[in-house]
């Protein structure tokens, strides 16, 4: 068998095996998930007319609102999904498993793709159930074409793989699954401190450099442009950049700590 497959054969298994694992304790994967969704639900119905208000500058209703928000949402459900694979790997190195599986004959990179595979796929279900949430209260696009529709797909895939390689790394450098949750808390806080919510113009002057130069705003600057036909700018390049950047960084984190002699 040459290496490809074998490179292939191992992936698969090891992505069937995290995924009978989220089947099995589906339990954090929805506390996890339950995070945008209430969030969601809250500031539609409690905050929706004020902050439509606020935004569009009349008496639109929470509709306006809706339409501003979910995008910022649906970006918030990746970083919170993959916290659950940085506890998932931190477990697994624990436990004792990934020292096993040093000892068999799987290739080694088969480990980290299985979770790294397995987390993309979850988080693009989450995004679906959190956008189904969204349609359900009102969330339209209209206006997007089938190919903006797919950009903005693309972008969300694209954006899960270079959080999940982060949250990878983190679970890997973390002693426990109680630190590698911790650690990967900056995943769940940096949408709140982003545009997601409000516009960015709107913060104190103060505060929006930090809003305005991390990952999450210019990729929901991108998906709100795709979805909503607004203005996209430089964020289209800003959002592949910082993708790109984070999966190369996450990716050469998790193999240096897995390919670490364990001590």
């Amino acid at each position: 068998m040459s290496t490809l497959s074998l490179a292939v054969r191992d992936s698969s298994t090891m992505l069937r095996r995290n995924l009978l694992h989220a089947r099995r304790y589906p339990s954090l994967t929805l506390n996890l998930l339950l995070t945008p969704i209430m969030l969601l639900l809250l500031f539609v119905y409690i905050f929706g007319d004020t902050m439509s208000t606020g935004i569009s500058g009349g008496g639109t209703g929470r509709s306006a609102y809706i339409a501003y928000i979910v995008p910022g949402l649906l970006l918030m459900t990746i970083g919170s999904t993959v916290v659950g694979t940085a506890v998932s790997v931190s477990t697994d190195m624990t436990e004792g498993i990934i020292a096993r599986f040093r000892t068999m004959a799987i290739h080694r990179g088969s480990v980290l793709v299985g979770h790294v595979a397995g987390s993309v796929l979850q988080s693009v279900a989450s995004v679906v159930l959190v956008g189904a949430v969204g349609v359900a209260i009102g969330f339209r696009s209209t206006d997007a074409t089938p190919l903006e529709w797919l950009a903005a797909f693309a972008l969300l895939a694209l954006f899960a793989l270079a959080l999940t390689w982060i949250a990878v790394g983190m679970g890997m450098a973390s002693p426990n699954a109680e630190a590698a949750s911790n650690n990967a808390t900056p995943l769940i806080i940096l949408p709140l401190i982003s545009s997601a919510f409000v516009p960015v113009e709107a913060m104190p002057g103060w505060f929006q450099p930090i809003a305005e130069y991390q990952p999450f705003t210019p990729a929901i600057e991108t998906l709100r442009g795709l979805l909503l036909g607004t203005e996209i700018g430089h964020n289209g390049w800003l959002a592949v950049a910082w993708c790109l950047g984070l999966t190369v960084l996450g990716y050469l984190w998790s193999k240096a700590a897995f390919d670490r002699d364990p001590k």
